[in-house]
């Protein structure tokens, strides 16, 4: 199924006090969920799991908007991505995560492949007891390999496959926190040892937690408890190109509030220890950056109206595994539970009200909605791209 007809988007490239914003089929319709899918998720670094829930010698099934990959890690723990279908007849591959002792095996005739992908076994595909065929040759039927990176603890994919390398794409962001983290600061970052990832099924469509993501303006009345300490007024809008769009704030001191204490990124300079920036990674990251910890947040799209948000938590240092941050890190995760969990309803909101025959795109705020405009105009760019 396709979208019947184009989308006139030309009323988002206008200065933002006169522009609208995406229109609601590209929220409500999964004709055009699918669209959006192949012409801006799939020419882009998209990303598709956090690399830890992926084990040696393990396999893990991941959609991607109905497309079905396969996250598999080697004894060497190489991580690679593959289309998950043999093939042979184009059966699924693996269903669930599982640990592959020898190799993957479909379960329908039984083929094997290696970690690496490479096909291993054909059994009786000459006829029974026969497993090899004349012209058959194994090296030209392996896995589909999909374009591969890791940064910061994410699985990123390009299924296109021709998307500018991802160094290149994500150099702005690197530059503009390498003032914070200092050069090879990311490299001082582990996964929690305990208390490391919480999940949130949203009944949106992901490009609405982005939008959400990116924008202070709604503190004050979805995050009370937040706006009693990092106002809106101490927020700053950040835009970085292609890159990405979000927002900092002066005055996070979520740890000095809680009373606990974790190790800091040494870089960090002092006369900002009260500052945090919050950008999404376009197309489908959300990453937080404070002094002493690090999130980041990959919005699976499972259909056009929902979207599985995975959360991880990384920390400098010691601060990853030290049981003397045990309690620091508990609450770290379940404070930003709190915040994230108030995001939900306006987030569903926003998709309930694209139901609505009278939404037109809405209208952005001048001065406080720049961030948000921004993704739209990154968005309707893609999507107006017929190539």
């Amino acid at each position: 199924m396709t979208a019947s007809a184009p989308l006139d988007l030309s009323a988002i490239h206008v200065d933002i006090s006169r522009s609208r914003g995406l229109p609601a089929e590209l929220y409500v319709s999964e004709a055009w969920a699918r669209e959006e899918r192949d012409r801006l998720l799939a020419r882009h670094w998209t990303a598709v799991m956090h690399a830890s829930r992926v084990a040696p010698r393990s396999a893990q099934p991941v959609e991607l908007m109905g497309l079905p990959l396969l996250v598999a890690r080697d004894d060497g723990g190489e991580l690679r991505v593959f289309h998950n279908v043999c093939r042979h007849r184009g059966h699924k591959l693996v269903a669930a995560e599982c640990r592959i002792e020898g190799v993957i095996r479909c379960p329908y005739h039984s083929w094997t492949y290696a970690l690496d992908g490479t096909l291993r076994g054909t059994p009786h595909i000459g006829g029974p007891g026969v497993h090899e065929a004349d012209g058959f040759h194994k090296s030209s039927y392996g896995l589909k390999a999909v374009r591969t990176v890791e940064w910061l603890g994410v699985v990123f994919v390009n299924l296109s496959g021709d998307a500018p390398p991802f160094d290149e794409c994500v150099a702005p962001l690197k530059a503009r926190w390498e003032a914070f983290v200092g050069t090879g600061g990311f490299d001082q970052l582990s996964v929690a040892a305990t208390h490391p990832h919480m999940q949130l099924e949203v009944q949106a469509n992901w490009k609405l937690a982005v939008e959400n993501y990116c924008e202070s303006y709604h503190l004050p009345w979805i995050h009370p408890g937040l706006n009693s300490y990092s106002k809106l007024e101490d927020h700053y809008h950040i835009m970085e190109g292609a890159v990405g769009a979000g927002q900092g704030t002066l005055a996070f001191d979520f740890a000095s509030r809680e009373g606990i204490s974790l190790p800091q990124f040494v870089a960090w300079p002092g006369d900002k220890h009260s500052v945090a920036e919050y950008v999404a990674l376009y197309p489908n990251v959300l990453l937080g950056l404070q002094m002493d910890h690090v999130f980041t947040i990959i919005l699976q799209p499972l259909s056009h109206d929902r979207t599985m948000e995975w959360v991880e938590l990384l920390y400098v240092g010691d601060g990853a595994s030290d049981p003397a941050c045990t309690f620091a890190r508990e609450r770290t995760l379940e404070g930003w539970r709190e915040v994230f969990a108030e995001d939900v309803d306006a987030v569903e909101g926003m998709q309930a009200g694209r139901a609505s025959s009278a939404f037109d795109g809405g209208v952005f705020s001048p001065v406080m909605d720049n961030p948000t405009h921004h993704f739209h105009r990154w968005v309707a760019a893609r999507m107006s791209d017929e190539k």
